[in-house]
């Protein structure tokens, strides 16, 4: 089996040293994190953990059962690209006068959908949003081109392509069994 990106979904209560709690699966296994996004989610008092990493699909399947049997965790997914629906978002400063230099700024703002977040007389902070490849191209083509003082670049967000959140079934089911329990 040949590693890919998979993107892996963890749903839990906004609980302290439950990041610690899931990295150590990684560790252990020596897996590399490529991003880390953790957001609230759609669901009042859930948070969302968005993590993606190159693995097989069997490995992906153990860690991924693994991080479920955590008791702070609510549920776990793991997606492949064609699942979801992804972003990621890239901030470059560049020095000013440099930018100024180029022969059409507004031909990079429309060749790269970018936004200007803050320009002053020292530097100009662009904004990207988009997949890892576009915000890395206009990286690679800035650096070349004109420098780049300062970057970064976001972890993955993403959601999927289902009507609803896959967690909110699973919520529904257990407060449906739960109800049927107390009768």
């Amino acid at each position: 089996m040949e590693n890919k990106l998979y993107t892996i979904t963890v749903f839990s209560e906004n609980t302290v040293g439950l990041l610690n709690q899931i990295t150590i699966i990684f560790t252990r296994r020596a897996i590399n994190i490529e991003t880390l996004s953790v957001s609230p989610s759609a669901i009042k008092g859930i948070h969302k953990f968005t993590i993606t990493i190159f693995a097989t699909e069997d490995v992906v399947e153990k860690v991924v059962k693994q991080i479920d049997k955590r008791v702070d965790i609510l549920k776990a997914y793991y997606n492949t690209d064609d699942d979801l629906i992804y972003q990621e978002i890239a901030l470059y400063k560049i020095a000013t006068d440099k930018l100024l230099q180029q022969e059409s700024i507004e031909g990079l703002i429309r060749k790269y959908h970018i936004r200007i977040l803050e320009m002053n007389e020292s530097f100009v902070v662009l904004q990207k949003a988009g997949h890892y490849e576009e915000t890395q191209q206009m990286f690679e083509e800035l650096s070349d081109s004109i420098g780049v003082l300062q970057f970064i670049r976001s972890g993955r967000v993403a959601i999927t392509r289902s009507k609803v959140e896959r967690l909110t079934d699973m919520l529904n089911a257990r407060k449906k069994h739960e109800t049927e329990q107390l009768k």
